[in-house]
């Protein structure tokens, strides 16, 4: 029983995996551009670090790296990052105390200013892709701040 189980499971990943990777499937070959990878893995709720997408890519890729990733190499390997539940997102009460210690002045917000200056030049820096990304979808236009509670419940990917 337990085996059925296990395998519904494993169909019910793959399926999601292959809608996932279909829809940056341009060409419809089954191949996708690997600067889409990273795009493809978040959409299936993972939060991998730029250094474990490396990790993942390197894993995916050819032997001669062709700048594509095939369906047939990246599923067996995103099934189990799946099944062993890696790159998952931090608990929204981590985030929050994450955003407390960076305000110290306990406004209950971090300023356009304050965000850009940590996620640019603390621990593992933004692209500034990345940043405009984040910017876009934290910072409130009338006030230039980030409320950071209520961002923090559009961050985190309810799991029950």
């Amino acid at each position: 029983m337990a085996d059925d189980k296990e395998e519904l499971v494993v169909a019910e990943l793959h399926k999601k995996i292959k809608e996932a990777f279909e829809v940056f499937d341009h060409e419809l070959n089954n191949t996708v551009d690997v600067r889409e990878i990273g795009t493809i893995v978040r959409s299936l709720g993972c939060c991998p670090s730029e250094g474990e997408l490396h990790d993942l890519l390197a894993e995916v890729e050819e032997e001669e790296p062709t700048g594509y990733i095939r369906y047939e190499k990246f599923l067996p390997v995103m099934t189990k990052v799946l099944l062993e539940k890696r790159y998952r997102p931090i608990p929204e009460d981590v985030l929050l105390r994450a955003f407390e210690v960076l305000d110290q002045a306990k406004h209950g917000f971090l300023t356009k200013e304050e965000l850009i200056r940590y996620m640019t030049e603390e621990g593992e820096p933004f692209s500034q892709e990345e940043m405009e990304e984040m910017l876009s979808a934290a910072i409130d236009p009338e006030t230039n701040a980030i409320n950071y509670k209520e961002y923090i419940t559009t961050m985190v990917i309810d799991d029950s």
